[in-house]
């Protein structure tokens, strides 16, 4: 089905991606896939065709181990944006990736200019239960080594994964609210926990997601995001931010994230299982959390979620 994808995208596949909002909804809930057009919607999209035949083969085995590093072989490359795209690995058709939410991999590349390997941490965007592939979604920076690395490869070439590396140890209906805070692809550990929460009819937890971009063009899993939002109105509520508008049909915050915007979107500290989290560019998370230690620990709160109050159990930084 994704192979047919090459060097252009079909209309219902971009929409998963793009900036564009989203379109038609599925009885299943909340993403739609057309096989006769060999579209493919990833990051929330339900195959119950899939799972109804998964179930009935052999238990799955998880590919990525966390002693060491193992190779993938890139499947497919899509561009979803000017500066972002998809990136599709395989695996054995038995095999799922085997990350925990949340949680999530790491890369190993030999790139350009370095002496030895670069490490970078990835969140996938793919369903946790997907079987012989896992997608991740990567915004090329200038100065991203790996980043680089990453959309300069073409399909057959490998690449070394390691983990899981847990995050933060989410347990079904342990809070009422968790506030999100993203900035780019600072995004995909937010997907993670938006798609394991939401698609868990038991878990009533309530998500509110505040999303900054520089621009309504840099906003990479809107529409999923949108059908998220769409199909569960009273668990899951996403906000944009983004620099500088683009066109004056632009509805959603304009500027910074400020003390105001977290203080009208996300739960009050003084709410009963109230958790708030962040994960962006190191300048977002200096003002809204404050930074990690050095050693990547969680580190002190600081920035917007000090000013509000909200106590070190309350935050957690991806």
């Amino acid at each position: 089905m994704f192979s047919a994808i090459r060097t252009t995208i079909p209309r219902q596949f971009s929409r998963a991606y793009s900036t564009a909002p989203g379109g038609g909804r599925s009885a299943n809930g909340v993403l739609w896939a057309s096989l006769a057009t060999g579209a493919v919607l990833v990051g929330g999209y339900f195959y119950t065709r899939s799972r109804e035949a998964q179930a009935a083969s052999a238990p799955a085995v998880a590919a990525l181990d966390p002693t060491k590093f193992t190779p993938f072989t890139l499947k497919e490359k899509v561009p979803i944006n000017h500066d972002t795209a998809l990136f599709r690995f395989a695996l054995d058709p038995n095999q799922v990736l085997g990350l925990d939410v949340t949680s999530c991999l790491v890369v190993r590349a030999a790139v350009d200019g370095s002496d030895k390997p670069v490490v970078r941490p990835y969140t996938p965007v793919s369903p946790r239960d997907a079987r012989g592939y896992f997608d991740l979604v990567v915004k090329g920076y200038p100065a991203g080594k790996v980043s680089a690395h990453l959309h300069k490869m073409s399909p057959g070439e490998a690449l070394e994964f390691k983990g899981p590396i847990p995050k933060y140890p989410y347990k079904a209906g342990a809070l009422k609210e968790i506030g999100m805070v993203a900035g780019g692809s600072g995004i995909t550990p937010m997907l993670q926990l938006i798609q394991h929460i939401l698609g868990d009819p038991s878990d009533k937890t309530k998500l509110t997601l505040i999303f900054a971009n520089r621009s309504e063009e840099d906003i990479i899993l809107r529409s999923t995001l949108d059908e998220y939002a769409r199909a569960h109105p009273d668990r899951f509520r996403v906000h944009y931010v983004v620099d500088k508008a683009s066109s004056s049909d632009w509805k959603g915050d304009v500027g910074y994230i400020t003390k105001e915007m977290v203080q009208k979107y996300l739960p009050a500290p003084s709410g009963d299982g109230v958790l708030v989290s962040a994960c962006g560019p190191v300048p977002m998370m200096k003002i809204v959390s404050g930074p990690k230690a050095p050693d990547f620990s969680q580190g002190d709160v600081g920035g917007i979620f000090k000013e509000l109050g909200y106590a070190p159990s309350q935050v957690f930084k991806f």
